[in-house]
């Protein structure tokens, strides 16, 4: 993390080499429409993989969906990762991204947000327990662009 220089990275391409790798099952998985490219490290793509297999995990009984949509905020892009499944205990949103939390590792979030600062990238989660997590991402305006 942090040896090589940030690259230019298409979402849709992440998105669709991370369902190659993981197993869906009835769970549908929509990327949003238009394609973006992030100015980031070279481990972008560990971000949206640690995000769908969270969801893929821990989404519950009643996942069904996981969507990657973004929209324009003034200049600055913000990138929503989010399920329908059983969401996030407000108790575990306050320790998400702490080193050694969780479930599995306790890294893959924390990882996920050292790697998403590189370039000046935040995530936050701000979704409502027992409707589905939302992970948003939030880019400065001089880490993305669309693709010509």
């Amino acid at each position: 993390m942090g040896v090589n220089a940030p690259t230019w990275q298409s979402i849709n391409a992440i998105i669709k080499k991370i369902l190659n790798q993981l197993q869906t099952g009835n769970i549908k998985v929509i990327p949003g429409g238009s394609d973006i490219e992030i100015y980031g490290d070279i481990l972008l793509r560990k971000v949206f993989y640690n995000l769908i297999d969270n969801a893929l995990r821990y989404g519950g009984d009643h996942l069904t969906t996981i969507q990657i949509n973004h929209y324009k905020q003034g200049e600055i892009l913000v990138i929503i990762v989010e399920d329908d499944g059983d969401g996030i205990s407000e108790e575990d949103k306050k320790r998400l991204f702490i080193k050694g939390f969780g479930k599995h590792t306790g890294l893959g979030l924390f990882l996920s947000r050292e790697i998403l600062s590189i370039t000046g990238i935040s995530i936050m989660e701000n979704g409502v327990p027992g409707k589905g997590a939302r992970f948003e991402i939030t880019v400065p305006s001089d880490v993305w662009r669309i693709p010509v």
